[in-house]
């Protein structure tokens, strides 16, 4: 009788572990239980740690809560000013209500990645490519608010959306590349300007103080020589003034130079010119040369 007493309590335990086995779940601490028996939500989501189903009547299905990194693929579309860019981002979500993400939608990361990519498009076509390049910021909050108002009602919050790259054709790159090359030489031609123009303004000012004091010429002169011949330069050119040269024409003698030859004289005589003798030529016959010009 004891022995039946005890091998009908030790069945007994052995059935109680074996259904505590299979009772028994497990929930980590990013994950929420949602328990549906016999087809039907049962109560809220169980919280994480250590809880209890009936077993072959209950289903658990485990949600996790933490943040999901999706890339989205890259989207191909028209600007609004008709340039052909291909744009890819990537959105950041998590599940807020365990029991809305499994009802409402049948698989909430593929609706979230479809709603994605048709809300990038949409945003590609309602943009510049200005703002594509420079204004990211107020697209990505544009593309949250897109993504952010349906994926509310399915238990999904999107907590952030980021444009990642831009890419753009090689004709409009070399474009744009000549585009900033004309700004930079622009900015680089009204500096120059505006730096000609300051030296203008202090070489007048310059030219008014050796106005008053010529002296200050000389001694700048002598400055600029000094600089040059310490460049160990083989040449040297020195500016000297048109006034110096016309005061030297005017210092210098008017009967200087070579006597000339005094009117109405003579020529000198010159000898007369004697004939050479004949040349006798192989053949027999003879050549007589020619007369030499007699001068004048």
């Amino acid at each position: 009788m004891i022995e039946t007493i005890l091998l009908a309590i030790a069945g007994a335990g052995a059935a109680a572990v074996v259904y505590a086995g299979a009772a028994a779940r497990v929930i980590k601490q990013y994950e929420r239980g949602v328990v549906f028996r016999f087809g039907r939500l049962r109560g809220a989501a169980r919280p994480p740690g250590l809880t209890m189903i009936v077993p072959a009547v209950d289903r658990l299905h485990k949600v996790n809560m933490q943040i999901v990194t999706m890339p989205v693929p890259a989207q191909e579309g028209i600007t609004r000013d008709n340039v052909t860019v291909r744009v890819d981002a990537v959105v950041y979500f998590r599940v807020v209500d365990a029991a809305e993400a499994l009802i409402r939608v049948e698989d909430y990361r593929f609706a979230v990645s479809q709603m994605a990519q048709t809300s990038l498009r949409s945003i590609i076509g309602k943009s510049d490519l200005d703002d594509l390049l420079s204004n990211r910021e107020q697209l990505n909050q544009g593309l949250e608010l897109m993504l952010d108002s349906p994926a509310i009602g399915w238990g999904v919050q999107i907590d952030r959306v980021e444009i990642k790259d831009v890419s753009l054709p090689e004709t409009m790159k070399r474009s744009m590349a000549r585009q900033a090359e004309a700004d930079r030489e622009r900015r680089a031609r009204l500096i120059n300007a505006d730096a000609e123009l300051q030296a203008s303004k202090k070489l007048a000012e310059a030219a008014r103080q050796m106005e008053d004091t010529p002296s200050a010429l000389q001694l700048r002169l002598l400055q600029t020589v000094m600089a040059v011949s310490a460049e160990k330069n083989s040449t040297l050119v020195l500016p000297i003034p048109v006034e110096l040269l016309r005061f030297l024409e005017r210092a210098a003698p008017e009967g200087g130079g070579a006597p000339r030859a005094a009117a109405g004289a003579a020529p000198p005589a010159v000898a007369p010119v004697t004939p050479l003798p004949p040349v006798e030529d192989l053949t027999g016959s003879s050549v007589e040369p020619a007369p030499r010009p007699e001068a004048a």
